[in-house]
């Protein structure tokens, strides 16, 4: 009995002395844990308090702290509270401790097996959305009661340890997000019987299959293995899963046929199959999935119709788009009363459209486009006033544009071109209040443009070339203030512009060939400082020529011929940087300006019987001059002796000062994008040391000009031989830039290859890029707000052209700044081109091919996606990631990786953080650029770039905005007018 006594007492003794849990979480938070913006600042014990008598459940009232009924500590919740530090393994030494969650902090370093060998008591662990790195720890026998581990969005590498096929509780298991290697689904994941949660998407996995043992995991609700890196089939046995509730395998190499089987899987509700190389047709027993709501097959090599059994689920969204596609659509999907999302785009499906598509259902987003559908438009797509975008181009649907869209106020995108539309297009879709995309070019409307179109303020894009519209221009077009493209070409329009229209000061272009148009042309045009294309060709305008178009800084097309132009030709105009310049076919007279007086012009001047030039056949000389003296003669040939010697010399120098030698053997190979008259040995001897505007890691770049006045960028690349990356990087930019014409893209003028060079010829930018205003050289012409508003849209939209408008898609791979040219008037341009990739292309067969996966990370530093690096394929949304960083720069004046984030920081954390801690940026100036005026600063807005900036950098390419959306945000979310006078 006594030595009971001494064993009980003893117990007893030992239990005193261990130390309590409030002082356990104390001594982890001081030794563990970072807290600098003082979040745990409740986790204290006062002076004097005796936590072994006093109150057990102190730690109960902390913040993240929870109890059970007796007052033992039995969950640490510590989740997006700014915390940093190593893993708090100390945590664990809590005797009754079940759970721990510090996600969405900054907690770094390895985690060892035998730190967290000390937490075997947990039944679940949440470290995601940190930034961990090391191999994944082992996990010992005694993790019994382990039921949810998750450990995604970190750094983790290596493969996934043997021992995590050993947790007999394991019920969720999320891994995504990380840049784990080996096979994505191990042999020994199989005996994890209990699992309903398998998240392994986002991660380096070498080229694996599924593995048919997969139909084991009966329990599995959700399966998430996004950019895994399969290959091969998807097994039958996937079937025996009828628990499964999302299975997504998208953005793999996954092949062969969908599984028959696969309507067996009853409780489907989400199942997204695409960007894989799927082939064959959709099964029948799709249509037994009667909890499917989501469903995407895109961009894959599907064929066949669409099942009728699938067209009449309860689909909330279906996304059959860059496939094979072929047949009607079942009338029976009109019935759906879900769809929100119908996405059928690229496809060879035929037939009408069901008569009622969008009568029962909340119908928001609507692509057709590029198939062979026919007949007319469903009058109620917009029934329910959700939809926001109508795009069927390249069909045939024909007769009227249903008049019923008049009402749809929630219409913001319309392509409608490439049908046959006929008839008056209805007056009330011009004053649509959100409508700010329209093209509706080669179709057969009529009608007029109403006044009523003042009532759509938000079109940049009117295009409505190719139709029949008649009448004259009514004046409240002028209230469209944002308006960039004016394409009204083709058309049978009529009468004098309205000469408000120099208001409008956002206008790129402006294309009114082919119409009826007369009078004068609006003379007071300074104000459309952005227009780079006029074309007003084959018109009945007369009068002068206004000379303000010669002041016009970035204009560099211009036609006005087949017009009743009179007057002599403005000196002025010869100021122009012009790619394209025609008058030809009007009414001009007098001398030829010196800067036309060039064979590369004549055509350009034809038809103009009263224009005279000396040295221009054959148009009329001009009246001689009267004579001079022989004494005045001979000085002016001296003179002109003297100065022809002073040329010849100072040529001969430069030629011999030259860092490219030229010599009669060496040969080049020079092609030409724009109409530019000049050759090879206009620009190489110019590549000297003094003409040296930039240097990087392609190549220095030099300032040229050219015998005509204009100034060129050229570009010599490192290197040169065939096949080398730096040839690779040459071929890219040419092939992707010589097509692409948009006034946010850099123009590329002409290309040169010699023996051992390649060179590239740009438009001059003669303000260097974003990167130098704001953190290099040039930051001495600090921007405010307004015009880094301004450039901010400008790049946004240059991107949204290449993502949404270019065929195929083009991706940049390299979005940054120093990328991000910006001319005269500061308006911003997307340049080098070198990384640039299409998302697809057509192989010799014709047959589209995916091009995304690439052989090793391209990019920038503190730009890249966090996918980018582990997955090395390319979708855009790595650029939308990157556009986000540039917009923190654009507000914050940092650099992406300024070391006054701290170490481990970058801008996209410290801005995220930042912005999480306040909600009024007004009162702490710190995060914008303090070297903007305070005046100009509008600070609601730049809280919404912000905001902007922070979904375009989200973890999850998914989650980000398109570029479109993004355009559509930036300039629905300001009210800064962006000004770069």
């Amino acid at each position: 009995m006594s030595l009971f006594l001494l064993l009980f007492f003893c117990s007893l003794s030992y239990v005193a002395s261990l130390p309590s849990d409030a002082e356990v979480l104390i001594r982890v938070k001081n030794a563990q844990i970072s807290d600098p913006n003082n979040r745990l600042s409740n986790w204290v014990i006062s002076d004097g308090h005796d936590d072994h008598h006093g109150d057990d459940s102190l730690p109960c009232k902390w913040t993240g702290i929870l109890c059970n009924s007796n007052s033992s500590v039995i969950s640490i919740h510590l989740r997006d509270l700014g915390l940093s530090g190593e893993f708090p393994s100390g945590f664990c030494r809590v005797r009754t401790l079940q759970n721990i969650s510090i996600a969405d902090n900054y907690f770094e370093g390895a985690i060892s097996m035998q730190s967290l060998s000390l937490c075997s008591q947990l039944s679940s662990l949440n470290l995601s959305s940190n930034n961990f790195a090391g191999k994944l720890p082992g996990l010992s026998p005694e993790f019994t009661n382990l039921y949810s581990l998750d450990l995604s969005i970190n750094n983790f590498s290596g493969e996934i340890p043997a021992s995590f096929g050993n947790l007999p509780a394991l019920r969720v298991l999320r891994l995504f997000g990380n840049s784990l290697t080996g096979s994505a689904i191990p042999e020994f994941f199989i005996n994890l019987t209990e699992l309903t949660h398998l998240e392994l998407a986002y991660n380096l996995f070498a080229p694996s299959e599924i593995p048919p043992a997969i139909g084991n995991l009966s329990n599995l609700q959700i399966l998430w293995l996004t950019r895994s890196n399969l290959v091969g089939k998807i097994p039958d046995s996937i079937c025996r899963l009828k628990s499964l509730k999302n299975f997504d395998v998208a953005t793999n190499s996954l092949s062969g046929e969908i599984p028959r089987c696969i309507g067996n899987m009853s409780s489907l509700v989400q199942l997204e199959l695409y960007e894989n190389q799927l082939s064959g047709e959709l099964p029948e027993t799709l249509g037994d999935l009667k909890n499917l709501l989501f469903f995407d097959v895109s961009q894959n090599n599907l064929t066949g119709i669409l099942p009728e059994g699938l067209a009449s689920l309860p689909l909330m969204s279906l996304n059959l788009n860059d496939n094979r596609f072929h047949g009607k659509i079942p009338g029976i999907l009109a019935q759906n009363r879900n769809l929100y999302q119908l996405k059928l785009f690229n496809n060879s499906f035929s037939g009408e459209l069901p008569a009622d598509l969008g009568l029962n259902s909340n119908l928001e987003e609507f692509d057709v486009s590029t198939n062979k559908l026919s007949g007319k438009l469903p009058i109620n797509l917009c029934h329910n006033q959700n939809l926001g975008q109508i795009i069927v181009f390249n069909n045939n649907f024909s007769g009227d544009f249903p008049e019923s869209y008049e009402n749809c106020s929630s219409l913001a995108y319309l392509r409608i071109h490439y049908n046959n539309f006929s008839g008056e297009f209805p007056r009330g879709i011009w004053s649509l209040p959100r409508l700010y995309f329209a093209e509706m070019t080669h179709n057969r409307f009529e009608g007029v443009l109403p006044p009523t179109i003042a009532n759509a303020p938000e079109v940049t894009n009117l295009l409505i070339s190719r139709n029949t519209f008649s009448g004259k221009l009514p004046d409240e077009i002028c209230r469209l203030k944002k308006l960039t493209v004016l394409d009204l070409s083709s058309n049978q329009f009529s009468g004098e512009l309205p000469k408000c229209m120099t208001s409008l000061m956002n206008l790129q272009t402006i294309d009114l060939q082919d119409n009826m148009f007369s009078g004068k042309f609006p003379s007071n045009v300074n104000s459309w400082i952005h227009l780079t294309e006029l074309n007003v060709s084959r018109n009945q305008f007369s009068g002068e020529i206004p000379s303000q178009l010669g002041d016009l800084p970035v204009l560099t097309y211009l036609d006005l011929s087949e017009n009743s132009f009179s007057g002599r030709i403005p000196v002025e105009l010869t100021k122009l940087k012009l790619n394209k310049f025609n008058i030809s076919d009007n009414n001009l007279e007098g001398q030829v300006p010196w800067g036309f007086n060039r064979d590369f012009y004549v055509y350009s001047l034809f038809g103009n019987p009263k224009l005279c030039s000396s040295d221009l056949k054959p148009l009329h000389p001009c009246p001689k001059p009267r004579p001079i003296s022989l004494y005045l003669i001979t000085v002016l040939g001296v003179l002109a002796f003297i100065l022809l010697s002073s040329i010849l010399w100072l040529h001969k120098t430069k030629l011999q000062a030259s860092s490219v030698k030229l010599n009669k053997n060496c040969r080049y190979k020079l092609t030409t994008f724009q109409p530019l008259r000049f050759n090879e040995q206009d620009i190489v001897p110019h590549l000297t040391e003094k003409n040296l505007i930039g240097s990087g890691g392609s190549g220095q770049v030099y300032r040229v000009m050219l015998k005509s006045g204009q100034a060129v960028a050229v570009k010599k690349l490192w290197g040169g031989n065939k096949n080398s990356d730096m040839d690779l990087l040459f071929m890219s930019e040419v092939e992707t830039l010589r097509w692409v014409r948009h006034g946010n893209i850099v123009k590329l003028l002409f290309s040169c290859i010699g023996e051992d060079f390649r060179m590239l010829g740009y438009e001059y930018m003669s303000n260097g890029s974003l990167g130098d205003i704001l953190h290099g050289a040039k930051s001495a012409r600090l921007l405010e707000w307004p015009q880094r508003f301004a450039i901010a849209l400008g790049a946004a939209k240059g991107l949204a052209y290449l993502h949404h408008d270019c065929v195929p898609a083009i991706v940049h791979r390299d979005v940054k700044s120093n990328n991000i040219l910006l001319d005269d008037e500061f308006m911003p341009r997307l340049a080098d081109f070198g990384l640039a990739k299409p998302l697809l292309r057509q192989n010799s067969l014709g047959e589209e091919e995916s091009v995304m996966a690439m052989s090793r990370v391209a990019g920038s530093c503190g730009y890249l996606a966090p996918e980018y690096a582990y997955t090395l394929k390319v979708t855009e949304k790595s650029d939308v990631y990157s556009f986000g960083v540039v917009l923190m720069e654009l507000v914050t004046g940092k650099r992406p990786n300024d070391p006054f984030f701290g170490e481990n920081k970058d801008i996209v954390k410290w801005v995220t953080e930042r912005v999480l801690d306040t909600v009024d940026l007004e009162r702490t100036n710190w995060i914008v650029d303090p070297r903007m005026n305070a005046s100009t600063c509008n600070h609601k807005d730049i809280k919404k770039t912000i905001d902007v900036a922070i979904l375009c950098t989200s973890s999850f390419p998914m989650t980000r905005p398109s570029m479109r959306r993004v355009v559509e945000l930036l300039r629905d979310n300001t009210t800064t007018t962006p000004n770069v006078k």
